[in-house]
C-alpha cells in the first residue's frame, strides 16, 4: 500500500473506529442510567382508586377498553403514594393524541410542539399525553433540536415507548406510573426508592436536562421544599453554575413559577434553598444580600408562615 492509499484509508478506519466506540460508550451509559422496570404490587403500595378522580377513572378505563394502555403519573401518583391529596391528574397512554380525541368527544387537542389531549369534565381537565420518546441516536435528531442562546437546548419532543416516555421526565419521584388494569405502580428510574429516602434526583445528565429547561431548577428547590426533601448531590451541582439561564426564560412564564415557589407552603426553606442555589441568576439577584443573620426576626417569621 503506497502513500496515497495510505492517507486515504487512515481517516476512514479511524473515524469508523470511533464510531463503534462511542456506540459502546453510549450503550453503556444506557444501561446504567436505565435501571430495570421493577413492579409494585397492590399490597406494597399506598394508592386507592377511591382517592383518584371519578374523572381520571373514566379516562384511564375508556383507554384500557379500547386497547390501548393508560396509566396514571406524575405528580398525582407521588402524591398519592406521600398520603397527599393531589391537584390534579394526568394520564399517559400509548395511544396517539388522534386516537384520544377519536374516544372523547369532551376532547380538544392543545400544543405546536408536543400535542396534548385535555379531556374536560366541566371544570376538571384531565390531560392525557402519548408517551414520549428519545433523540439520542435519532436521525431526525438534526431537525427536531436546536440549540438556543446561553446553550439552552430546544428540542421537539417525538412519540415513544413508556420506558422512554420515564427517561424523558424530569425527576425520578415524578416517573411512576400506576395502572387502573391491575393496581401495580411501574418504576422505571428508581423514583419509589427515592421518594421513600426523600432525595430529588433528576433522570439524565443534570447538566443536560437543566439546559434544556432552566425551570426545572426552580422545581427541584420547589419540590425539596415543598416535600421535605433534600436534593441529590449531582441533582444541586449544577445549579449555581447554570443559574443565569434563568435570565433567559420568558417573563410570564418565570412569574407562574416564582408564584409556585411562594404558594407551595414552606416558605422559610425554600428561601433557603434558592439563596444557597439560584442567586447568580438576576431574577434572584436579592436574595444575595439578605442571610438569615441579616434579616430581620420579622422577615424571617414571615417567611415561615408562608
Amino acid at each position: 500500500m503506497d502513500t496515497t492509499e495510505v492517507r486515504y484509508f487512515l481517516p476512514r478506519v479511524a473515524n469508523f473506529c470511533r464510531k463503534v466506540l462511542s456506540r459502546e460508550e453510549s450503550e453503556a451509559e444506557q444501561a446504567v442510567a436505565r435501571p430495570h422496570m421493577t413492579i409494585i404490587p397492590r399490597e406494597q403500595h399506598a394508592i386507592s382508586r377511591k382517592d383518584i378522580s371519578e374523572n381520571a377513572l373514566k379516562v384511564l378505563y375508556r383507554l384500557n377498553k379500547a386497547g390501548y394502555e393508560a396509566y396514571l403519573v406524575g405528580g398525582g401518583v407521588r402524591d398519592l403514594l406521600l398520603g397527599k391529596k393531589p391537584k390534579d391528574f394526568d394520564v399517559t397512554t400509548n395511544a396517539t393524541p388522534d386516537q384520544v380525541r377519536k374516544l372523547f368527544r369532551n376532547c380538544r387537542l392543545v400544543g405546536r410542539r408536543f400535542r396534548l389531549a385535555h379531556v374536560m369534565f366541566g371544570p376538571e381537565i384531565i390531560e392525557v399525553a402519548t408517551f414520549r420518546g428519545h433523540h439520542e441516536g435519532s436521525e431526525s435528531d438534526r431537525t427536531t433540536s436546536q440549540r438556543g442562546q446561553n446553550g439552552m437546548l430546544l428540542r421537539d419532543n417525538i412519540f415513544g415507548s413508556i420506558e422512554e416516555d420515564a427517561q424523558r421526565r424530569d425527576f425520578t419521584i415524578n416517573s411512576l406510573y400506576y395502572s387502573v388494569a391491575d393496581f401495580t405502580v411501574r418504576d422505571y428510574v428508581g423514583g419509589m426508592q427515592d421518594l421513600q429516602e426523600g432525595v430529588i434526583r433528576l433522570i439524565g445528565n443534570p447538566e443536560t436536562r437543566y439546559r434544556e429547561d432552566p425551570v426545572r431548577m426552580l422545581r427541584a428547590v420547589r419540590f425539596a421544599a415543598k416535600l421535605n426533601m433534600r436534593i441529590s448531590p449531582e441533582t444541586a451541582e449544577p445549579i449555581p453554575r447554570l443559574a443565569t439561564l434563568l435570565n433567559d426564560i420568558p417573563p410570564a412564564r418565570l412569574f407562574e413559577e416564582s408564584l409556585k415557589l411562594l404558594q407551595a407552603g414552606n416558605g422559610f426553606e425554600t428561601y433557603q434553598q434558592l439563596r444557597n442555589t439560584t442567586s447568580s441568576s438576576r431574577c434572584f439577584l436579592p436574595l444575595r444580600v439578605i442571610s438569615p443573620k441579616t434579616a430581620t426576626a420579622q422577615w424571617n417569621a414571615s417567611l415561615r408562615r408562608c
